[in-house]
């Protein structure tokens, strides 16, 4: 291998409610990215959550069926090797950089970037706390409301507490119409829209099958989605703002119309917007970002009432990458290609990995008699 390029490993898959958004990214990324610059490998995680390694997940990039390939390797195992499910990252060597392309659940959560650092080496995004952080919707409300970002009101459902949020009280306090979502969650799955009290009994059924954790948060009038991508570590930027449109029939922006069928869905990019609104939601972005700790990327979503004013919806530190995804797109139309993003991140993860390296811990050697 070229010791000239630098060895990028590319995960995508995952056991997550978004596995084939995240092969569509991780093909865009390998496609733009200059192999003359880079070597890459690419390793998919089943939905099942086994690593296949570099020569299999080929396979199903270049276009055999996922499942057959799996069906086909998976009895092979030895699963009573505790390391089974990874243990196929062994499978190339000198790898200098890891790129996670895994949405939702095992890769935004802090889970994969665990792994990154145990094995000491620089990832792409945030890092394990401020993406677990960043996942789970309560907590990032929570901090986002104690350092004045403005988010909408909500209350928190779980089993324990089920009993005690009947529509009736939660619609009391957030209004008539709400929406029901799972805490930890990702691309508006296990979202419900309700109106009363047999949808919400629904809503909550269905979302506990996603998580434990559910937010019932009050709905915005008429509301306008827009989006801002934040690039950066400690010294960030924002990129310039981009609205969605959906169709009238459609509810609100679903897993539906931003993956499966998206013909109907307007992006407009850039977003001519009241300069005064527009600097509020590029300042929220770059507030928000700084105080979940986010690292690299992150795409702040927005919801805007028919007064102007925004509320911040969600932080997705790894967001798509697909080729109707915001996040590339917006950099685009703020002068950033999609190939100099990719060279962008990658800078950034070894750049925000050498930092880590000069932080100290000092190691007191306990005596024989403290013991």
């Amino acid at each position: 291998m070229d010791k000239k390029k630098l060895h990028v490993a590319l995960f995508f898959g995952g056991n997550s409610s978004e596995h084939d958004v995240s092969k569509r990214s991780a093909h865009n990324i390998y496609d733009a990215m200059d192999k003359d610059k880079y070597d890459v490998s690419v390793f998919m995680f089943t939905k099942d959550g086994y690593l296949l390694g570099n020569k299999d997940s080929m396979r199903i990039f270049n276009g055999e069926e996922e499942d057959k390939v799996v069906a086909e390797i998976l009895p092979k195992v030895d699963f009573s090797n505790p390391l089974a499910n990874i243990q196929n990252i062994s499978e190339v060597k000198d790898i200098d950089v890891f790129y996670p392309v895994i949405h939702g659940n095992m890769g935004e959560d802090g889970t994969i970037q665990g792994l990154f650092r145990l094995l000491n080496k620089p990832w792409i995004g945030s890092g394990v706390g401020s993406s677990a952080v960043s996942f789970d919707k309560d907590w990032t409300k929570q901090l986002l409301t104690h350092n004045g970002v403005r988010n909408t009101k909500y209350l928190v459902v779980t089993k324990e507490n089920q009993s005690e949020y009947s529509y009736e009280k939660c619609s009391a306090e957030l209004g008539k119409t709400l929406f029901v979502k799972p805490a930890r969650q990702g691309s508006s799955v296990g979202i419900f829209k309700v109106e009363n009290k047999a949808e919400f009994d629904r809503a909550v059924k269905e979302g506990f099958y996603y998580d434990f954790k559910l937010l019932v948060e009050e709905s915005i009038e008429s509301p306008h989605e827009v989006e801002c991508s934040v690039l950066g570590n400690r010294d960030i930027k924002a990129s310039k703002l981009g609205a969605i449109r959906i169709p009238e029939t459609d509810t609100f922006y679903d897993y539906n119309n931003k993956f499966v069928d998206a013909s109907g869905v307007v992006f407009d990019l850039p977003v001519d917007l009241p300069p005064k609104l527009a600097d509020e939601i590029t300042q929220m972005s770059l507030d928000a970002f700084r105080v979940l700790g986010n690292r690299g990327l992150a795409r702040m979503d927005f919801l805007v009432d028919k007064n102007n004013i925004p509320y911040f919806g969600e932080a997705n530190t790894l967001p798509g990458f697909t080729n109707i995804s915001l996040y590339p797109q917006l950099w685009q139309v703020s002068g950033i290609s999609y190939s100099s993003l990719i060279d962008r991140l990658i800078q950034l993860a070894i750049e925000e990995f050498d930092d880590n390296a000069k932080l100290h811990y000092d190691f007191v050697e306990l005596g024989e008699e403290k013991i």
